[in-house]
């Protein structure tokens, strides 16, 4: 027969499993009502429902909808930060980098549709979503104004005072853009010419007429 210290340790490991699952039930069924429904629209209760879990269950997890979108919204850009490395991590030239990363950041806005399209649409109207999408993209300015100043080409056009404000504009701009494609906003719900415009953008800004040297100078 088993102790009580077995037993107990038993139950706190079969509930650890099932913790998870319903946090994580609570995340997808969010997802996808976000794919048909604005934030602003969606209940606690609504989650409730497409969950299947209780409001016990879901405040013990959550605080708010608010928290729930800021765990996806956090995914995500773990995400866009994969799709940067090529370029970020001189892993290719830059230029094909670039449309690399461009055209990752598109499929990546296409498959969290729901879940970016949120975040840009609050982030004015409640502070802790503003809080929290400041930080998310001053992670993409920061990744990339680093590139930008040790880049010998794109160091020497823009200097080290402009490479910050360039890098923060480029990301910007990525954000508006491929949110307007995700709102299906012509031209740029055609993904080609996104892509197209964001790396002509990226790559005229940082590099102008010059074609950089990929070579990484540390070897």
């Amino acid at each position: 027969m088993p102790s009580r210290r077995t037993a107990g340790s038993a139950r706190r490991s079969a509930a650890a499993p099932a913790s998870a699952e319903l946090r994580e039930r609570i995340l997808s069924a969010t997802r996808e009502l976000l794919r048909e429904r604005r934030f602003d629209t969606l209940s606690v209760a609504d989650i409730l429902d497409a969950a299947g879990v209780s409001r016990a269950s879901f405040y013990f997890y959550f605080p708010s909808k608010q928290a729930v979108l800021a765990d996806l919204v956090r995914e995500a850009v773990a995400q866009g930060q994969q799709a940067a490395r090529p370029w970020t991590d001189r892993e290719q030239d830059p230029v094909t980098a670039l449309r690399s990363g461009v055209t990752d950041g598109a499929r990546l806005w296409r498959d969290n549709a729901g879940v970016l399209m949120a975040i840009v649409e609050s982030w004015g109207s409640d502070e802790g979503l503003r809080e929290l999408w400041l930080e998310q993209m001053n992670l993409f300015t920061e990744a990339a104004t680093a590139r930008i100043e040790s880049d010998p080409v794109a160091g020497r056009r823009l200097g080290s005072t402009r490479a910050r404000a360039a890098a923060a504009s480029l990301t910007w701009m990525g954000e508006r853009l491929y949110y307007l494609a995700a709102a299906s906003v012509p031209p740029f719900d055609d993904e080609e010419v996104l892509i197209e415009t964001l790396t002509t953008a990226w790559t005229s800004i940082l590099y102008g007429d010059a074609v950089p040297d990929h070579r990484d100078p540390r070897g």
